[in-house]
């Protein structure tokens, strides 16, 4: 696991995060419809390639996925607080998704052991929910995705825990609107580059970084997909066309881009142990447009 240095940058007030104990697997029961991943071990989707321009039907499939995880996330508000473990988080996002009948799209992707996805102060992302409470001035962003009908909703949001010192508030605030900023963009034969080149601007402007390593990805009844979206100035090339469903979610830090994967295969963490934040959504390009499809009611 990261270990820091007494000498290591001063990035502002940060609880760095050490993993606990994972507790078991929790149950799914029979009649929730589940992703062939639940049933044998399966890599990661694939991302390159041709994106999906979806029908109507696989829209208004995604615009229900969509919606429930926009509020199972926007319900983590009454969990979150000093004390509370990640584990405990997990509990309740599993629950309010299985009630639903749907499937926590991310228990058994490729391995993953938990329900969601949550990622504390220094944890850019992918942190395994464990027994660790939360402490007054953390950060958490909590990952959603679920499976409804045949296909996946899926988005993020950094709460932030108890009194929070300056620079956190600024960042999360900032990563907020940043993804604001790109889903501004999105329309119709706008470059997907573009949203790269808008995040790379910003984190000039405001003093932050991007985290290179991870990027926003298509999605529907695959949890990953084409196309790419990468968020950093890059020269891939292709075009938004109308019907296609992709995920936007920078990741924005206090400090330097490098992260580690530790020893579970899992947990990023800031190589300098700085604090990162971030956000998702579910974009559809419409014919004038785009709809935010996790925006929550």
């Amino acid at each position: 696991m990261q270990r820091f240095s007494k000498n290591k940058p001063n990035f502002g007030t940060c609880n760095a995060v050490e993993i606990g104990n994972v507790s078991e697997e929790r149950n799914v029961p029979d009649h929730i419809p589940k992703p062939d991943y639940y049933y044998k071990p399966m890599p990661p989707g694939f991302t390159l390639g041709e994106p999906e321009i979806k029908n109507e039907q696989q829209i208004e499939c995604m615009r229900n996925s969509c919606k429930l995880a926009a509020q199972v996330l926007k319900s983590c508000t009454d969990i979150i607080r000093v004390g509370v473990t990640t584990d405990e988080i997990d509990n309740f996002v599993h629950n309010r998704i299985i009630s639903a009948n749907a499937y926590p799209s991310p228990l058994r992707y490729a391995g993953f052991p938990k329900s969601t996805c949550t990622s504390v102060n220094n944890v850019a992302c992918h942190g395994i929910p464990d027994d660790r409470p939360l402490q007054d001035g953390d950060i958490i962003n909590v990952d959603i995705t679920v499976f409804l009908n045949g296909y996946h909703g899926d988005c993020s949001k950094t709460f932030m825990v108890g009194d929070v010192d300056e620079r956190g508030r600024y960042l999360v605030e900032k990563t907020e609107e940043c993804l604001n900023g790109c889903i501004q963009l999105c329309r119709p034969e706008v470059e997907f580059k573009a949203i790269g080149s808008f995040i790379a601007r910003f984190c000039k402007q405001t003093g932050l970084n991007t985290i290179p390593a991870f990027i926003g990805h298509g999605i529907g009844s695959y949890f990953h997909g084409p196309p790419e979206i990468l968020h950093f100035k890059n020269n891939v090339p292709g075009v938004m066309k109308s019907g296609m469903t992709f995920t936007i979610e920078p990741i924005l830090t206090l400090g330097g881009p490098d992260i580690e994967i530790q020893e579970d295969g899992w947990t990023a963490m800031s190589v300098d142990g700085a604090r990162s934040a971030q956000f998702e959504h579910t974009i559809l390009v419409t014919d004038d447009g785009c709809e935010v499809l996790t925006k929550a009611d």
